[in-house]
């Protein structure tokens, strides 16, 4: 199998050389002129992609490799679908574009899909650019319908790197643009595996977390928050999934005070986690849903608030005070409609969780009891991650909570040496490739992470 992926690790015929050299002055360019995101600039080294086709793509010397990554965790039904290609060129050719005062087909055609996979009481989305802005129409919707202020969000969360979503954030990048002026509240999560609160188990967990959840809204007092904010299952904080009763408890909390609850579906949401939305394996219903990403595969940017019906009558009659010139742009709403389409038609989110139940979670449970230097291994559907440690007694991260051991670069250079392009996060390894990649390729991918591993391994404590 590592012999297959060190022939992989080579150009591809596929690829011409006119596209290298193509991709070779992109690369000029873009250290000439590009702006990257989260990056100190000058240290920056870029991948350059000249294709990218299903579950792979081909770097600046045609190069295949395995995207695990589904790039940002968006790219759920692979790259270049051709349902949705051809989507995105039927409506281009129709009506490329139109301002969002205006109804068109597509955007009520994906509105309409949208609402039907969520609860009965959730009948209409304002749709966004992506992600952050999503989180950030929720907040003000929140606030303007409650006429409260405060807003209470997770440790160890991310929701976006606008002003507020950025603040509504909790992990590290936040600090540097946290000025605790937007009226955010952060609390600490339920995340079992390294418990702030000395849980021994789920159950105690759960009840410990939740305690301390309605200890912040007392002290923060019940009438003055609007909102609480949380990814059904957080993403890059680290793929770890709340424990039974947790969101429930939320949710029960939240109707006691009159509380929104808006659940972050950004990452989480459009069969990642083994359902449309990840919240549907807790059995709960929110108030508001947001959602960017896997709505329509990140062919063209697009995100949104779905409300319920509560939320929708604060502005039948007053206006809401808010707009964004793309709001449902055709082309991103024909992307979603067909998006959506596939993705039934192909089965796509059965196919995820399957892939998680059978192959995901016990290959990765072998690699748990082979390599010392993993701790824990989480997730569901093709939503997943390896947590590495120092020590497995203590759960000491390989690296201090926001920052990356210089292995975690060995590596991923070791996983694209042999065909793999891996997501890592400070001390994990995320596994998160489209959810219609082939069971084949995803042993292959998980066969080269577990040869990498061994680097990990040989750096904890004791060596």
């Amino acid at each position: 199998m590592i012999e297959t992926a060190h022939r992989l690790a080579v150009a591809d015929p596929q690829i011409s050389p006119e596209q290298i050299e193509a991709g070779r002055r992109a690369y000029e360019l873009d250290r000439k002129h590009v702006f990257h995101s989260w990056s100190a600039q000058q240290a920056l080294d870029p991948m350059t992609v000249l294709d990218a086709e299903g579950s792979w793509i081909w770097d600046g010397e045609g190069k295949k490799l395995l995207d695990f990554t589904s790039q940002l965790i968006f790219t759920n039904i692979g790259h270049k679908h051709p349902k949705v290609v051809a989507a995105i060129k039927r409506q281009a050719e129709t009506l490329c574009t139109v301002a969002p005062q205006h109804a068109n087909e597509a955007r009520s055609e994906a509105a309409r899909l949208i609402t039907g996979m969520l609860p009965a009481d959730i009948n209409h989305v304002f749709f966004t650019n992506g992600g952050a802005d999503a989180n950030e129409h929720a907040v003000r919707m929140a606030r303007l319908h409650t006429g409260r202020r405060k807003v209470l969000s997770a440790y160890r969360s991310y929701h976006g790197g606008t002003q507020l979503a950025i603040n509504l954030t909790g992990d590290p990048r936040r600090l540097p643009s946290d000025q605790a002026s937007d009226g955010v509240v952060h609390f600490l999560p339920a995340y079992t595996y390294q418990s702030y609160f000395g849980s021994a188990d789920e159950k105690q967990e759960s009840e410990r977390a939740l305690n301390h959840l309605r200890d912040v809204v007392l002290l923060e007092g019940r009438d003055k928050v609007a909102a609480i904010v949380l990814e059904a299952i957080p993403g890059t904080a680290g793929i770890y999934l709340p424990p039974p009763g947790y969101l429930q408890g939320v949710r029960e909390l939240c109707d006691e005070h009159g509380i929104v609850l808006i659940m972050d579906e950004v990452m989480a949401g459009f069969g990642r986690a083994g359902r449309w939305f990840a919240h549907q394996h807790y059995g709960i219903e929110p108030d508001i849903v947001t959602f960017a990403k896997g709505v329509n595969s990140g062919y063209v940017p697009m995100g949104g608030v779905a409300m319920d019906d509560a939320i929708y009558s604060t502005f039948a009659e007053t206006a809401y005070p808010g707009g964004l010139t793309y709001s449902g742009h055709p082309l991103a709403a024909a992307a979603a409609v067909a998006t959506i389409g596939a993705m039934r038609e192909e089965s796509m989110v059965e196919h995820a969780q399957r892939l998680g139940d059978e192959v995901i979670g016990p290959r990765l449970e072998d690699l748990k009891d082979n390599h010392r230097s993993v701790g824990d291994v989480r997730g569901v559907g093709v939503f997943w991650a390896i947590e590495l440690v120092q020590n497995r007694e203590t759960r000491e991260p390989l690296a201090p909570y926001g920052q990356t051991a210089p292995v975690m670069n060995q590596i991923v250079a070791e996983c694209k040496q042999h065909g793999v392009l891996p997501f890592l996060n400070m001390n994990r390894i995320h596994i998160c490739p489209p959810l219609n990649i082939s069971e084949e390729d995803l042993l292959f991918g998980i066969d080269v992470i577990d040869q990498a591993l061994s680097l990990a391994d040989g750096v904890i404590a004791g060596d």
